[in-house]
């Protein structure tokens, strides 16, 4: 049965094959999704970015995280730009700004907002071009992307996610505390996966694939092995 939210109805665009790859995070998915998509010559979308972006923009006016109403109307009106590994926020680049743990933080807590994920749901569907897309997020499979041809559940150990993350960061330069990045890490998956609206959860004709001991390479291979058997 289909409804008014299914991207699939009267849509021609439902057309163009998606691979909706999802899981907490610092499960690399993001990383997977990108070489995924220039395997395959598709487009790539970062939902995680609307949210950090709206995080972002949210916290440079000043909203608290709980004013649902505030934040909801900053999603609205989004002025956000992609240009290759460039993200535009009003005009500034938001690149390196949207990865700092303040504002991942403050977009977990958004991100449980209906209102929120309402206002970035048809932005995120835009993203459907042709040839194909590769979305990465936590609810792709399960709610932007219920028609996707090939559904992936990224999941990782919360101990190798950590450490991923800090080593990330070092080589940013930013200062990472392993323990402090390990303690928000836990709470950040217990509001993804304990929320009402959208949780973090493997649709149920998804793959789950545990990265933990896996290389990057051999994460994007066992992807592309389950795109060539659709």
């Amino acid at each position: 049965m289909t409804t008014d939210s299914d991207p699939s109805v009267g849509n021609p665009a439902a057309r163009i094959p998606v691979i909706a790859i999802d899981g907490p995070t610092a499960s690399g998915k993001g990383t997977i999704a990108h070489r995924v998509a220039r395997a395959l010559g598709w487009a790539i979308l970062d939902s995680g970015a609307l949210y950090r972006l709206t995080a972002l923009a949210a916290l440079n006016r000043g909203l608290p995280a709980e004013d649902e109403t505030g934040v909801a109307e900053v999603a609205r009106g989004l002025d956000v730009c992609f240009e290759g590994d460039r993200i535009l926020l009003e005009g500034s680049d938001a690149s390196e700004a949207i990865r700092q743990e303040q504002v991942g933080n403050f977009a977990s807590r958004i991100a449980a907002y209906p209102a929120v994920r309402q206002a970035l749901l048809e932005r995120q569907r835009a993203f459907r071009v042709a040839p194909g897309l590769v979305a990465d997020g936590r609810d792709m499979g399960t709610v932007v992307f219920p028609d996707a041809a090939l559904k992936v559940f990224l999941v990782a150990d919360v101990e190798a996610r950590a450490q991923r993350r800090c080593k990330q960061l070092i080589e940013k330069g930013i200062s990472a505390n392993l323990n402090d990045l390990l303690r928000d890490m836990r709470e950040r998956d217990a509001r993804d996966m304990q929320r009402s609206v959208a949780p973090l959860v493997p649709a149920v004709d998804a793959h789950v694939l545990d990265s933990s001991a896996l290389t990057i390479e051999q994460t994007v291979q066992a992807v592309l092995g389950f795109w060539q058997q659709v």
